[in-house]
């Protein structure tokens, strides 16, 4: 008994004096990224705690590369965190070469998907991740000769710009000269088409760490097809399969996601697709917080704990009325330990999965929050993959499975 009461003194002394030693450690530097005319993901309250002051650094559009590169610097900023917008994305890909000592948080390779949804089909692509079949064409004939020959319906997006969510502009054809005049009247270029998969609903599910932290339904209003809340969608959160989870948190891992959403089309056939992934999303303002505490101790050696955010935690919160979730902040989770309370509650909650049924505490432990590492080179190098901007230059031949044949 006195041994491990003794034992018990000296690891306290150990964690005491590693928290001790933590402290003393220098923090990096942390800046926030903000644009004009863009809103704000992050703001500093979603960082509480940070005992050192927060810089933030603002793009002025234009021309204003040399002397924003110049601020970073003068600041002495290690960690850059903040979304880029599409319009951006390529003259920020050079503001993070000429600032190789500062970590852009996400990177910028990372938010290669926010820039356009050509680069979600290409980031797919690579990774043999599932989504509706998708051509692309830049040559006004072959988009011509393949709205002769295809079968319809099919989807027709705008790719690229700065307003590219929210189903605005994603339109269902059913008819090659539907799809001409809609092409001529829109101008979109690329031309991105995708078969038409009929849908039962889509899932939207938002990931830190690689864990899923909230998930929830959309789904069509009666007799149309897009499920956007925006366009007239309802959402719930309740019962979203354990195995459309498995989809999205290996999406992230791909990416190699700090924080991430994708969208996941449930098709009526019930097979899982992708739609739409981005680090540019949505949140709720606890979300954010959220993000800052997993920011906060991936950053800090220790100092800050994990976050520690429950598996379905979205179906208790999702029933709160939307108006209160909007506005909740700093909102925190104990771990699940064994009580007769726990065991009375929590083991009647189960999930039926294709491995048969599990505890949703179990289920919690297979979706650990997970420490994304720092990249070391660029995998989306823009002189290979942008090709909305260099359409008809020479570029360097991209291997074929990256580049399928349907991308003229």
């Amino acid at each position: 008994m006195a041994k491990k009461q003794d034992k018990k003194v000296q690891d306290k002394k150990v964690k005491n004096n590693k928290i001790i030693k933590n402290k003393k450690e220098k923090l990096p530097k942390i800046g926030m990224l903000y644009m004009d005319y863009v809103l704000r993901f992050f703001d500093k309250s979603n960082f509480k705690g940070w005992p050192d002051k927060i810089e933030t650094v603002t793009y002025h559009w234009k021309n204003d590369s040399n002397r924003f590169i110049k601020e970073v610097k003068r600041k002495k900023i290690d960690i850059l965190i903040g979304n880029i917008p599409a319009t951006a994305y390529e003259t920020f890909r050079e503001i993070a070469r000429a600032l190789p000592d500062v970590e852009f948080i996400p990177s910028l390779d990372t938010q290669f998907s926010n820039k356009s949804k050509e680069n979600v089909t290409r980031f797919a692509w690579k990774y043999d991740i599932p989504i509706p079949k998708t051509y692309i064409y830049y040559d006004k004939d072959k988009a011509d000769n393949f709205i002769e020959e295809t079968e319809y319906p099919k989807i027709i997006k705008k790719s690229y710009g700065p307003s590219n969510y929210g189903g605005y502009f994603v339109h269902k054809v059913d008819s090659k000269q539907e799809a001409r005049n809609l092409l001529a009247q829109k101008k979109y270029s690329p031309a991105y088409f995708q078969d038409f998969v009929p849908m039962e609903a889509d899932v939207r599910v938002m990931l830190i760490g690689h864990k899923p932290v909230c998930a929830f339904w959309r789904r069509a209003p009666k007799g149309e097809w897009l499920t956007n809340t925006s366009q007239g969608g309802s959402m719930d959160y309740m019962d979203v399969p354990k195995e459309l989870l498995d989809l999205a948190v290996q999406v992230s891992k791909d990416a190699k996601a700090e924080y991430w959403a994708c969208d996941v089309a449930v098709g009526e056939d019930g097979q899982y697709r992708i739609l739409e992934c981005a680090t540019a999303f949505a949140a709720f303002p606890y979300i954010r917080d959220w993000i800052g505490q997993y920011l906060m101790w991936k950053f800090s050696n220790g100092r800050f704990n994990k976050p520690n955010i429950p598996l379905y935690n979205w179906e208790e919160l999702g029933k709160m009325d939307p108006s209160v979730l909007r506005t909740l902040r700093h909102i925190t989770f104990g771990n699940y330990t064994p009580s007769y309370d726990g065991a009375y509650f929590l083991d009647k909650k189960v999930r039926k999965t294709s491995e048969g049924e599990l505890y949703l505490h179990e289920m919690d432990a297979l979706y650990p929050i997970l420490l994304t590492e720092k990249r070391t080179q660029e995998e989306w190098a823009s002189e290979k993959w942008n090709f909305q901007d260099n359409y008809g230059k020479t570029l360097r031949k991209v291997h074929a499975k990256s580049n399928p044949k349907d991308t003229k």
